[in-house]
């Protein structure tokens, strides 16, 4: 072979790609058509079949109605919750022990309530008082019965007896005691004496939570006499107020120690009898005790 025709032999072999690559390239018959159409039967056909499927609504096993006997077996006797019953309950509650230091002397206070009894009727029994300098200056129990007229309330009956000051003195007692609105504990008390005397005394307190166990509790008690007593301190009209703010912690329900002040003002001719024994007619005093109950 010449070297004309080697030359001419590799220009074919490098060419003759270039004039494949000119030549058109065939198109599908298919090209440009929306193959969507293709895929409709498919998906119609999948509804029809959806749409022809029957829907259930009921069992395919029939379920027979629930009897008596069968809620019997089921369930035993129920035993519900008993309300004003016959059982008897008791509650004790030593609301204030404390031990009260004000400018002219030491003094201890007490105030208890307790009662006996059921949900409609009860026997309170209630007692308070206060020494001052190892002496008992004044003290007093009610032995009252008990009968609630609402869901909040009850009308309580009986009498009171006044130990100190002076010489002991009966008194007969009725009036309302309970709870008035946001909880706020009260109590409306008459009396009458021999001799005509008569007493109107008003009383209360609130616990407002600070925290689960944190619980401040201001307190009030007004008293009103018809009649003036020398031997007594007392005057009539408006005759003293005694206000208080305690914070107790409540270690257990059962039982909390607190902290307070109270003010004690007299009024009227109970503040001149007062001043006759040497007494101040109003006592700011520092306190410190523990409320308990059972």
């Amino acid at each position: 072979m010449n070297m004309w025709n080697v030359k001419h032999l590799m220009v074919g072999i490098l060419f003759s790609p270039l004039a494949y690559a000119g030549q058109p390239i065939p198109v599908s018959s298919h090209a440009g058509h929306d193959m969507s159409a293709m895929q409709q039967p498919a998906e119609t056909e999948d509804m029809s079949m959806t749409a022809m499927e029957p829907v259930i609504t009921e069992s395919r096993t029939p379920i027979r109605p629930i009897t008596d006997e069968d809620r019997k077996a089921a369930f035993n006797a129920l035993q519900g919750h008993k309300v004003h019953d016959s059982s008897i309950n008791y509650f004790i509650l030593l609301d204030q022990l404390e031990w009260q230091k004000s400018n002219t002397a030491n003094m201890f206070n007490w105030n208890v309530n307790s009662w006996v009894g059921g949900d409609i009727d009860r026997l309170w029994v209630k007692s308070e008082g206060k020494r001052v300098g190892g002496k008992t200056e004044s003290a007093e129990a009610q032995l009252l019965w008990g009968h609630a007229i609402g869901s909040w309330w009850d009308l309580v009956a009986g009498i009171r007896q006044d130990f100190r000051p002076s010489s002991p003195q009966t008194w007969g007692a009725i009036g309302f005691q309970g709870l008035a609105l946001y909880n706020f504990e009260s109590e409306i008390t008459a009396f009458v004496g021999n001799g005509g005397k008569a007493a109107l005394r008003l009383g209360g307190e609130y616990d407002i939570l600070l925290t689960n166990q944190l619980i401040h509790q201001p307190s009030y008690e007004v008293n009103f006499y018809s009649q003036n007593d020398e031997s007594r301190g007392t005057g009539s009209g408006l005759s003293d107020t005694e206000l208080g703010l305690r914070l107790r912690y409540e270690v257990r329900r059962e039982f909390a120690p607190y902290l307070g002040v109270s003010w004690d003002r007299r009024y009227g001719n109970s503040s001149d009898f007062a001043k006759n024994d040497g007494e101040k007619d109003s006592e700011f005093a520092f306190l410190a005790g523990v409320r308990m109950w059972f």
